[in-house]
């Protein structure tokens, strides 16, 4: 089952070899400094300079723009699968668990939103996706705010209680066989 690793900046090393990630998307603020992990391939590294703001118009501040959308999901369409994609921002809270959501509708475009917010949820209780990348998501990929309705099912997540990397399926379980019994 291939998933996506959500975490925050301070984690990001240890998670890419803890989950032999190998390609990675940053979102970052702009000129924000930190160093890739080695085990991340450089041309499979998409860094997005936005800050964590759902809004426009905010001075100096970058919101996340639909080219930073659509980076996202040209990013994981083009993901291999064969290892799991490291997805994260400062916190791994707001920014990174969207990009995670619409990176995995990107690849999994026919599965349910409420199913993959669920998904997220259980993952992290803390989880709160950016609402405005949610939004462009959800446009930018068709799905008539299913996803923006489903994340706001979910909630927002619980009070920061520190670094809280995670990982989630980008596709439901399979529902096991039904076990047969002898007659």
């Amino acid at each position: 089952m291939t998933s996506i690793v959500v975490a925050p900046l301070s984690r990001i090393a240890e998670m890419a070899v803890r989950n032999r990630c190998r390609e990675m998307i940053s979102l970052v603020a702009p000129k924000q400094d930190f160093h890739r992990p080695a085990v991340i391939n450089p041309a499979r590294h998409l860094l997005l300079g936005v800050n964590d703001i759902a809004f426009a118009g905010t001075g100096a501040l970058v919101a996340p723009q639909e080219a930073h959308v659509e980076a996202v999901i040209a990013f994981a369409r083009a993901w291999d699968r064969a290892a799991p994609l490291l997805v994260h921002c400062m916190m791994g809270v707001s920014r990174s668990p969207a990009a995670a959501l619409i990176a995995a509708l990107a690849v999994e475009p026919d599965q349910e939103d409420d199913e993959l917010a669920l998904r997220l949820r259980q993952a992290s209780r803390q989880a709160t996706p950016n609402s405005r990348i949610v939004a462009i998501g959800d446009h930018l990929l068709s799905r008539d705010g299913r996803l923006v309705r489903a994340v706001e099912r979910i909630g927002r997540g619980a009070d920061y209680a520190g670094d809280q990397p995670f990982s989630f399926s980008i596709t439901p379980a399979s529902p096991r066989a039904p076990e047969r019994t002898n007659p």
